[in-house]
């Protein structure tokens, strides 16, 4: 888009227009301005099969059963008493810490990052780390490895194009992609679907530029030996003091998205926007590229630069961005509930991971 030089643009499949936008200040007035008439999700198969009918908390259209389940989930599953996230942190350091020392200093750190997040996820959940017994190393169990790819090949189905979804006479008769059989026979938590892919992802992405760029992952362990030191494990607590790191991992989320565009929102009723007439039923997509990318927005744009997110005044460092610069965890009646936690499990697995380097 940003090549063509659009920033808003809408294509019309079946009956419904599908609009996607790059620019902030749209995006701003879809999800801020005009938040109350774009509440709704598209009744896309996929999303109808993994939530047993829209019985979620993300997938729903606007209605009470959204409004039940949101209030289920901020009240109940993400209440304080249900986080337990020491746990899980101190179960990674006992796993990077075995995998290091049996395997030359080598570390997988996509296999760790995603297993930190399904620990965490398994025990809030569940109440357990493993559905198995898990390694002698403390590493993922062959029950975990299945469902996290399980997790992962669910995402990639999961709003992927389909053509019945456009062309509902088509359901139940053709499947061109095989999403549709493959989605029937998902089975999943709506919190291990949404919560596993955007830390590991970030963190992944975040080392990768790190080594890639040494003077970054030195001036991150610095800042950690600073604020915490070398005898003993960082706390919840230190994070406000770890801006420099923050910023690495804001960075990640802005140049490297775990997807290509936000959950779709969908208009409950004719409107304008930005000048534009948007029709009822449409469905609006963030392009969480365009956004994280926009050469308008951002100097350097393709440069893994962390310096870019930390303030003059040396203020707090947090993940979300309320004008849309880049797509964090979103805003709004359909944002992320669990920034919070998304927040702290993605500083705190960076965190845990630059630890071991000297």
């Amino acid at each position: 888009m940003s090549k063509m030089g659009y920033e808003i643009f809408c294509i019309r499949l079946g009956r419904l227009h599908v609009i996607v936008v790059s620019s902030p200040e749209i995006a701003c007035e879809f999800l801020k301005k005009q938040d109350a008439i774009f509440a709704s999700r598209p009744t896309f198969l996929s999303a109808e099969l993994l939530s047993n009918g829209f019985s979620m908390m993300i997938f729903p259209t606007n209605g009470d059963q959204w409004k039940k389940m949101r209030r289920l989930l901020v009240y109940h599953i993400l209440s304080p008493d249900t986080l337990k996230r020491a746990e899980g942190t101190d179960h990674l350091i006992h796993y990077v810490y075995n995998v290091i020392k049996s395997n030359d200093g080598a570390v997988n750190i996509r296999i760790a990052a995603q297993h930190f997040c399904a620990n965490m996820m398994r025990n809030m959940i569940f109440s357990k780390r493993f559905f198995g017994k898990g390694t002698e190393n403390g590493g993922p169990g062959i029950e975990e490895e299945e469902h996290m790819a399980g997790i992962f090949n669910i995402l990639k189905s999961l709003y992927n194009f389909c053509i019945s979804d456009y062309f509902p006479f088509l359901q139940h008769r053709i499947d061109l992609d095989g999403n549709e059989k493959f989605m029937r026979q998902a089975v999943e938590s709506e919190m291990m679907v949404e919560a596993i892919d955007n830390p590991s992802n970030a963190i992944e992405w975040a080392i990768g530029e790190m080594i890639n760029q040494p003077e970054t992952l030195v001036k991150a362990v610095q800042e950690l030996d600073r604020v915490v030191g070398k005898n003993r494990l960082v706390q919840e607590s230190d994070l406000n003091n770890l801006n420099y790191i923050k910023a690495c991992v804001k960075e990640s989320f802005r140049l490297h998205p775990i997807a290509a565009f936000n959950v779709p929102h969908v208009s409950m009723c004719d409107t304008i926007v930005a000048g534009y007439f948007i029709p009822k039923g449409s469905h609006v997509l963030l392009s969480s590229l365009g956004l994280g990318r926009n050469f308008k927005i951002w100097d350097e744009p393709l440069r893994f630069n962390p310096e870019r997110h930390l303030k003059h005044d040396g203020s707090n460092v947090i993940l979300s961005y309320p004008d849309l610069h880049l797509l964090s965890f979103s805003i709004g009646r359909r944002g992320c509930p669990a920034v919070n936690l998304g927040s702290t499990m993605s500083v705190m697995l960076l965190v845990y991971v630059l630890s071991f380097y000297d």
